[in-house]
């Protein structure tokens, strides 16, 4: 099997299921990264430059216009010139909204669509890795990088640069008014300037580390929610509401600590800044003052240069600023680019052409399949074959490889030895996307969106119509319970269908696969999850839904299995036995005593009491046949 190494670096985590540390990457980096997703938008881009230059150039002339005031106005008394400087002013006040009106929509438009666009990208990115990647990353932390991550990247990519940009004019448009005013005062203002960029950048470093740390707890606060009230039944069940919680406060106080190291940083740096501003104010009024007596400056002319000199050391320390809160951005679009780099394990091969009609005839040959970082193989040296229309069972105890098998006939999974072959070609030979739009999936569990009923049934094929629709949920026995929903086949079922019950939510799912009209039909389990008489009137439907297909069922419920052209019967990931139903009960191997265990309700909840412990009582619901067996992660 094609598998690539998707990310380097360290990878942190405060338990099982939280999310681990990003690799770290440059500024530069990460902004060659991700420029190319506003490189759409970048005439717009270029239409907030002018807002961006006017903004400052029109607030410099509101500034000088107080010189004018005192110099013409005050100091000579005479009120005559106020009535024009107070039309300019109000002038340069209505141009200077209107200014930050259209910057402020542009730039908010742009952003928007940025991160509109980055979002998708990501969520699209996702959907096509393979199975392996969604099973060992957390689901939290997954949905906190598509929220919060790719936001703040919007920061750094753009806000960032429009923000240093502002600051720079700012910056070009009050020094020039300085020198106009006095060169030598402005020489003096300007030489701790650099001071108000070096101080920030020297915590820099404790900044971005502060935020990475952030960052990550933020998205396993995520993943640890998400995988509690998953399991409230559980967590309540076992009366673990404490661990959880506890838990969960881990995960807040790690993200609180690291907030906390950023916020200690970022405020001293604020009265350090403020400092060196103050001292330098002071230096500049002592030698204004002097400047004006010896009549070298006007009283306007000085008050005016403190106010371009307080504007001036803003954009200043805002830009120095500017660099902290790129740094703190960064730790975000290190974990969006974590994600971007990971790519599907199973791969469509230069020369794959899809099928032009899928017959259904499946070959498996020798084939064998080790999971990712497992130390034992789940298969090995398995070889069938279906032809078409024909039924074949996998059957035997948990954790010996039937799902999994199922897992590589839909290559979610390649084998790591031997071939699978599709009307004689091989399945790496074959577009993914083509060779599953020929199969139909009923899983064990149940698996329903927060939509309607029709959209669910829907969803194994779009352009179904209502009549196909009303069609496939009558054979799968679904039709009179949805009818009695308060809005029929228009009833919103809730996330992950809340508001049926596990048997009306399997029945919507074999409906779902009714409609597909694949040629290969996959059934992982599908009676497990409804009772006695509902699985009994639900195998007539699947009979009607085999027929003509090729099928293949994974079952640990023998009487569903009865029928099947051929029975494999699997023991530590190797087929053991094979054949009829009637020949499997003749050779009175493993499949017949599976089978009278199986007709034996008593054997089947028979339970050791060296097992329990002493004073142990158990209740345990049977529907079918419970196969004893281990369990292997990622099998079945």
């Amino acid at each position: 099997m094609n598998h690539r190494r998707r990310s380097t670096g360290p990878r942190r985590a405060s338990g099982p299921g939280v999310a681990g540390a990003a690799p770290p990457l440059s500024p530069r980096e990460i902004f060659r990264r991700f420029w190319p997703y506003a490189r759409p938008y970048r005439w717009f881009i270029w239409l907030t430059l002018p807002f961006i230059v006017l903004a400052p150039a029109v607030e410099t002339a509101r500034i000088w216009l107080f010189k004018v005031v005192v110099d013409r106005v005050l100091v000579p008394r005479d009120f005559g010139p106020f009535w024009w400087i107070a039309l300019g002013y109000a002038g340069l006040t209505f141009v200077a909204g209107a200014i930050a009106v259209g910057d402020a929509y542009l730039a908010a438009w742009v952003g928007g669509r940025f991160v509109l666009s980055l979002r998708s990208r990501l969520f699209r990115h996702l959907h096509g890795l393979s199975l392996d990647f969604f099973e060992r990353r957390p689901l939290g932390d997954m949905i906190s990088r598509l929220t919060n991550d790719v936001a703040a990247i919007e920061r750094f990519v753009l806000s960032g640069v429009g923000d240093m940009v502002a600051y720079v004019s700012r910056i070009i448009y009050f020094a020039g008014a300085l020198f106009y005013i006095q060169w030598e005062l402005a020489l003096v203002s300007l030489i701790v300037a650099p001071l108000f960029w070096l101080v920030p950048l020297r915590f820099a470093r404790v900044i971005r580390h502060a935020s990475r740390e952030a960052r990550r707890r933020s998205g396993a606060i995520s993943s640890v929610a998400e995988e509690s009230f998953s399991n409230a039944q559980l967590v309540q069940a076992y009366n673990r509401q404490e661990a959880e919680i506890d838990r969960f406060q881990r995960e807040n106080l790690g993200q609180f600590e690291a907030s906390m190291m950023a916020a200690r940083t970022k405020a001293l740096v604020s009265p350090v800044v403020s400092l060196i501003e103050v001292a330098c104010g002071l230096a500049v009024i002592a030698l204004g003052i002097w400047r004006l007596a010896d009549g070298r400056l006007s009283l306007g002319a000085l008050l005016v240069f403190l106010t371009y000199l307080g504007c001036l050391y803003s954009p200043v320390r805002g830009l120095g600023q500017l660099g902290t809160t790129i740094y703190a951005a960064s730790a975000a679009a290190e974990r969006i680019a974590e994600f971007l780099d990971e790519q599907p394990s199973v791969l469509d091969r230069p020369h794959a052409r899809p099928p032009t009609q899928a017959r259904g005839r499946i070959e498996c040959e020798r084939v064998s399949f080790r999971y990712p970082h497992a130390p034992t193989p789940v298969l090995t040296d398995v070889t069938f074959r279906i032809d078409p229309g024909e039924t074949l069972a996998l059957v035997g105890p948990s954790g010996v490889g039937k799902s999994t098998l199922a897992k590589l006939l839909l290559r979610f999974y390649d084998p790591t030895e031997g071939v699978i072959r599709l009307d004689g070609q091989d399945l790496r030979d074959l577009p993914v996307h083509a060779l599953r739009e020929h199969i139909a999936l009923l899983l064990q569990e149940a698996l329903v969106f927060d939509a309607t009923v029709r959209e669910n049934i829907a969803y194994g094929r779009p352009n179904a119509t209502h009549e196909e629709i009303v069609r496939a949920a009558t054979a799968a026995d679904a039709h009179d319970f949805i009818a009695a929903l308060p809005h029929g086949y228009d009833t919103v079922v809730g996330q992950k269908g809340r508001r049926l019950s596990g048997g009306q939510r399997q029945r919507i799912a074999i409906a779902r696969a009714m409609i597909r009209d694949s040629p290969i039909l996959i059934l992982d389990e599908p009676t497990s999850d409804l009772d006695p008489e509902s699985g009994q009137r639900i195998l007539e439907p699947l009979r009607r839904l085999m027929r003509g297909r090729t099928t293949i069922i994974v079952s640990h419920n023998l009487m569903t299995v009865r029928e099947a052209t051929t029975i494999l019967v699997l023991q530590d990931g190797r087929v053991i036995e094979r054949g009829t139903h009637g020949d499997l009960l003749a050779r009175d191997g493993t499949y017949a005593a599976l089978y009278r265990l199986g007709q034996d309700p008593g054997a089947a909840i028979t339970v050791s009491e060296t097992d329990l412990g002493p004073r142990r009582t158990v209740v345990r619901e049977t529907s079918g046949v419970s196969l004893p067996g281990r369990h292997a992660a990622g099998a079945s």
